[in-house]
């Protein structure tokens, strides 16, 4: 079968310095287009140009979804009497009359394959199907027993581990809903999510080791709330609250495997966006969003049956639920380690596990490319990788595909809303590093900037598509995502991404939306300024913020530096040198009003850079 890909020749010209893109270099041979997943799934609907196939996919999201669910061998109680139950696109009521539980899905592949590796100091740890089933029923069956109900929720404040597993898919099999909460967080936090979903329980563990660092887990969960916890024993001293239970003596062993039948809509795990004002916002994941996830493993990032896929995550990050998904209802196994992803550790891990689809994100692969951790050759299992989390730096991604003997790179950018991604690239694309080739299967995207359309602006999603949410906990919805966005003829969901899109057809990622600053009246975003000076010695990570004048007047560029190892900054010295890399790899006319040097680059808990948080903290300590 000859396959065309998005209608391109197989050697794209080297773009132009304003788009700041390069020449692919990585290209799909005949070996990795015929074992695709997406090269079979376009054969049987009749479809050689990805471009058509693409475009079926969103103007009949009936068929499309029908078909994916097929292909992912869905279990149903009772099937649904239809794909939609409305034609609204932004509340569109997916498989109307269903009943099932997407456990059953997760978890009817071959008894003896693999579910999940496990990576620990003392090796490998394999859970096979069989396994997984048996302590799944056990976590659902002490559901039960505690007295919790169907829709009741469940907390969990952990590392993605094997019981972090078990008690997500276990709580999700008894009928209950996850309240993912991210391992990192302190106190206070932990507090606010919980206050906002109201759980019955919190599922943690004792303590957590990271790089040699023992972190409290229990004990932080005991100081955010009196909710009850359920607590695995990694080690440490301390005793229980009166109203805390040890894991094992809250699963109930060697009971049925029988998940619980819900509706479609049924909310099974509530995420947070990673704001940085404010409450976070608390989406839903309903049983239709895995969906969503498993298509993009299966299509996007190749995703087989036998694989393995690690993805360095924790259940707080909507990659957790996502790698879960992904894996299991591919009939993937799903690899995890209990360390830091950024030591040689892991690397070892990865190739001990035989990884096949390793997912990372930007600041893994700078501290693997500053500290020399990655050896050519390590990782022959390898056979894609998938980025996301940032923007990604070109020369980095260059440097880790000859590191790793030419993989490609699948860029992947999405949301928690999202249930995954809306802008990716496929195995069947060349790969270009830092680019995505093409919109997401099932979804369509415009660009806006000052609601004209065009080649680089704000992302609008043209819904409907599994995965999208459609409520919100602790706020309006139709507000957030619908209320006021564009008007050309046709329903837009508000994202606040900000993209351009290339003459090749490629789309690069440019920040969030409010990322973008006016320096001298040009509009320019924090990414594109990064980009040209990243390559700066000694520096580590960097971080372009505008900041407003105290008395008014035009934005100004501050730069917020990490310095690489052993390297003393002359911020002086290094603000010259910035001055010289944007004058002449961007625009002459935007100034370096000012550098600081600071240890570390706040990120949220999705690895996200808190711009707003740098730009408040330097208004707060100058009067500039």
């Amino acid at each position: 079968m000859a396959v065309h890909v998005l209608g391109r020749v197989a050697t794209l010209t080297v773009m132009s310095q304003h788009t700041n893109a390069q020449a692919p270099v990585w290209q799909p041979d005949e070996r990795v287009i015929d074992r695709a997943n997406l090269t079979h799934a376009m054969e049987k609907q009749g479809f050689s140009d990805f471009r058509e196939f693409h475009r079926w996919s969103i103007t009949d999201p009936d068929a499309f979804w029908q078909f994916v669910i097929d292909e992912l061998d869905i279990d149903f109680i009772e099937p649904p009497s239809q794909i939609r139950g409305s034609e609204d696109p932004t509340d569109p009521r997916w498989l109307p009359g269903a009943s099932f539980n997407i456990v059953a899905s997760c978890l009817d592949h071959s008894p003896d394959a693999p579910a999940i590796v496990m990576g620990r100091p003392s090796g490998l740890e394999t859970v096979t199907v069989a396994d997984l089933r048996l302590r799944v029923a056990g976590f659902a069956a002490g559901f039960a027993a505690a007295g919790f109900s169907i829709g009741d929720a469940i907390a969990i404040v952990m590392p993605m581990n094997v019981e972090a597993v078990v008690a997500y898919l276990g709580t999700v099999a008894a009928g209950g809903v996850v309240v993912s909460i991210a391992d990192s967080f302190a106190p206070h936090e932990i507090e606010t999510r919980l206050v906002i979903t109201s759980p019955v329980a919190i599922v943690t563990q004792t303590r957590a080791v990271r790089a040699g660092r023992v972190m409290p887990m229990y004990s932080k969960c005991a100081e955010a709330s009196p909710t009850p916890c359920i607590v695995v024993d990694a080690g440490g001293d301390g005793e229980l609250r009166p109203q805390d239970v040890m894991w094992d003596d809250f699963v109930v062993n060697g009971v049925a495997f029988d998940p619980v039948g819900l509706p479609a809509g049924a909310h099974t795990n509530i995420l947070f966006s990673s704001g940085t004002t404010g409450d976070p916002k608390a989406i839903p994941w309903t049983q239709t969003t895995p969906l969503k996830a498993a298509m993009d493993g299966r299509f996007h990032q190749d995703i087989h049956a036998g694989d393995v896929v690690a993805w360095p995550t924790n259940l707080g990050w909507m990659m957790g639920p996502w790698l879960v998904y992904a894996s299991l209802l591919n009939g993937a196994a799903m690899a995890l380690y209990d360390d830091a992803p950024t030591g040689r550790g892991f690397v070892e891990f990865v190739a001990q596990a035989d990884v096949s689809m390793l997912g990372i994100v930007p600041s893994i692969v700078a501290s693997w490319r500053a500290t020399g951790v990655l050896q050519r050759g390590d990782w022959s299992s390898v056979r894609v990788i998938s980025s996301t989390g940032e923007a990604s730096n070109p020369d980095d991604y260059r440097w880790l595909i000859h590191a790793t003997g030419d993989v490609p790179v699948i860029e992947y950018c999405g949301g928690t809303e999202l249930g995954g991604g809306y802008v990716v690239s496929t195995v069947l694309d060349p790969c270009v590093p830092s680019l995505f080739s093409t919109p997401a299967l099932g979804i369509d995207i415009v660009l806006m900037d000052e609601d004209v359309q065009g080649d680089s602006g704000e992302v609008f999603l043209v819904p409907p598509s599994i995965g999208l949410s459609t409520e919100l906990l602790n706020g309006d919805h139709h507000e957030v995502y619908h209320d006021g966005v564009p008007d050309i003829g046709r329903p837009l969901r508000r994202h606040g991404d900000h993209m351009e899109r290339t003459h090749d057809g490629y789309y690069r990622a440019l920040g969030r939306i409010d990322d973008t600053m006016n320096l001298g009246g040009i509009k320019v975003s924090s990414a594109d300024l990064e980009r040209a000076i990243r390559g700066i010695s000694g520096i580590a990570e960097c971080a372009a913020v505008s900041v407003p004048p105290s008395g008014g007047g035009p934005e100004r560029l501050v730069v917020f530096v990490v310095a690489s190892p052993d390297t003393e900054i002359d911020t002086d010295g290094l603000r010259m040198e910035m001055q010289q890399a944007i004058r002449t790899g961007l625009n002459p006319l935007f100034k370096v009003h000012d550098v600081i040097e600071i240890p570390a680059l706040p990120r949220t808990a999705s690895n996200k850079v808190m711009r707003r948080l740098l730009r408040s903290s330097y208004v707060a300590s100058d009067d500039t």
